[in-house]
């Protein structure tokens, strides 16, 4: 028998299973590696892919064909989705957003209601937080490296 779940994402329930590092849900489209963690109540959908050290925890979200990798943490209801990529040593929390192509990177923060979109890049020891805006809008990545 084949066990499903909803990631309440339009495509209604889909095959999927609880990670065996964390308990988290991730779709079998997904790809988790043993050494990640995905957090009971955190979920991994789409074609996307944790590996490394990297942590999914609280609600949080990544889905699309999103790569989180190194020890960046995604948690409480952040989201990476789209193709975003979030690597390193970085973190992306609260209701932040991370999506389109952009990356997030180094020592980067992303948290509260900011979004990070497009194909802007955070990085460094940046810090985008509050209700803050990162995008692009002439079709060049953006860099944010303090």
């Amino acid at each position: 028998m084949t066990t499903t779940f909803d990631f309440q994402d339009g495509n209604g329930p889909v095959p999927a299973h609880r990670n065996p590092n964390g308990g988290g849900w991730v779709a079998d489209t997904a790809t988790v590696e043993e050494t990640a963690f995905v957090e009971p109540d955190a979920r991994v959908s789409g074609t996307a892919w944790v590996s490394g050290n990297a942590v999914v925890s609280g609600n949080a979200l990544v889905s699309g064909t999103a790569w989180v990798s190194g020890t960046a943490r995604v948690y409480g209801n952040a989201q990476v989705y789209g193709d975003a990529v979030v690597f390193g040593n970085s973190l992306v929390s609260g209701n932040a957003l991370v999506s389109g192509t952009a990356w997030v990177f180094g020592d980067a923060v992303v948290s509260g209601n900011a979004w990070v979109f497009g194909t802007a890049w955070v990085s460094g020891n940046a810090l985008v937080s509050g209700d803050a805006r990162v995008s692009d809008h002439d079709g060049r990545p953006k860099e944010v490296d303090l």
